[in-house]
């Protein structure tokens, strides 16, 4: 067996699972889940026609680097949402989900040969950038985030001998789970520690189209551009089709970015055996070309965020984030886990606790930085999300 696969950590959910084994959930009420950031909004009807005309399209097989048509759409997208220019043929390469390729791209990017390899990213964060990390032979550092500046990560927090021995940065913006946005001084920093250092971005920008305000969060390869870095070096954005589109079943995205990183991702790939398949590349074609289920999507989103965040604010300190669908909620005490167990347990009500969605890092106050805070995932309909909101302030009283 891989001897790194001894060093991952357990998934959240699976750690979930074990602290709620033996806990009888309250069998008066429904069970509400919050737990798992899956979107719930219908699929829209021109993904289902166009997947549809695609099953013909399954006796061939498919090129790892897309459909020429299905790169001309990403970049087309990439245009319109941030009114940069990429070349299709060598800056774009479809991938079957972010996650996948959020994983697969340091294994393609890490030496774990140099010593002393490490991976910087966020915390609290996506557990995928540290299993990537270290089934690449990596090491990995944390930036905690800054309750001041709405749970922004603090790069300064990592010295400069650890960004010396850094080969991957990963960020994600808007975040998973506070739902900050970086702003375009934030992008001029860490691009200068990547000319320092020579390490590469990995940007996840998975939630961009959900989003709060009149303005839509700013991207990696579009805050570059600005930055006159408009041949993305070192920078590579992932985006996915999942919560824009809610198609979470249909397992597709796009990357894009340095021409070189996408090169050498490309033949990784190659060998990965990633080919995205034909009809779901069609598809992918017909959401990437439409803004019209989009702004639906978003409009429900908001809806639904300006029904549930009043309701919590009552008994929790929480509020309206930069853009995504998580609340994230500073609860009572500073025990998540036995606050989030009193909830399952006593109104059938499921939130992640989020400490397990982060790592104790020494010397910073607190060193779990997810300590006294719940997850929420805001994906069924608003009905249901004000249910759960109404009985979580039910909860939360009756700990007074």
């Amino acid at each position: 067996m891989n001897p790194l696969l001894a060093r991952l950590h357990p998934y959240p959910f699976e750690r979930w699972r074990a602290l709620t084994h033996g806990i009888t959930p309250n069998p008066a009420l429904r069970p509400i889940s919050l737990g798992i950031g899956e979107p719930r909004h219908a699929t829209p009807a021109l993904v289902e026609e166009a997947l549809r005309q695609g099953i013909g399209m399954l006796s061939t097989y498919p090129a790892t680097a897309g459909d020429p048509a299905l790169r001309a759409a990403c970049a087309g997208w990439l245009q319109r949402r941030y009114g940069i220019e990429v070349d299709a043929a060598t800056q774009v390469l479809p991938v079957n989900g972010s996650r996948e390729a959020l994983f697969a791209f340091a294994q393609t990017v890490i030496d774990p040969t140099r010593p002393g390899a490490t991976v910087v990213a966020p915390n609290p964060f996506y557990q995928i950038y540290e299993g990537a990390a270290l089934l690449a032979g990596a090491q990995t550092a944390f930036a905690p985030s800054d309750p001041a500046r709405n749970f922004a990560a603090d790069w300064s927090a990592i010295d400069e001998a650890t960004w010396s021995r850094t080969q991957l940065l990963y960020v994600c913006s808007p975040g998973n789970p506070t739902g900050a946005v970086m702003p375009l001084s934030e992008w001029e920093q860490l691009f200068a520690l990547s000319d320092r250092h020579g390490f590469v971005i990995a940007s996840d920008e998975c939630y961009s189209e959900i989003y709060f305000r009149d303005e839509p969060p700013l991207g990696g390869l579009e805050a570059a551009w600005r930055l006159g870095r408009r041949d993305f070096r070192r920078l590579v954005a992932f985006t996915s089709l999942s919560k824009r589109s809610n198609v979470p079943g249909l397992r597709a995205g796009f990357v894009a970015g340095d021409a070189a990183l996408m090169k050498a991702f490309l033949l990784y790939r190659t060998y990965h055996g990633s080919a995205m398949s034909p009809m779901v590349q069609h598809a992918s074609i017909a959401a990437w070309n439409d803004e019209a289920h989009v702004v639906a999507n978003r409009h429900l989103y908001r809806e639904k965020f300006a029904a549930v965040t009043p309701v919590l604010q009552q008994v929790l300190d929480v509020r309206l984030p930069d853009a995504g669908f998580y609340l994230w909620a500073a609860v009572p005490g500073t025990d998540d886990i036995a606050y989030a167990q009193g909830l399952l347990a006593q109104y059938n009500v499921t939130v992640l606790p989020g400490s397990l969605l982060a790592r104790e890092v020494a010397g910073h106050r607190p060193a779990n930085p997810g300590t006294g805070r719940i997850r929420m995932a805001l994906v069924a309909g608003v009905e249901e999300c004000l249910e759960a909101a109404r009985r979580i302030v039910s909860y939360t009283e009756s700990l007074r």
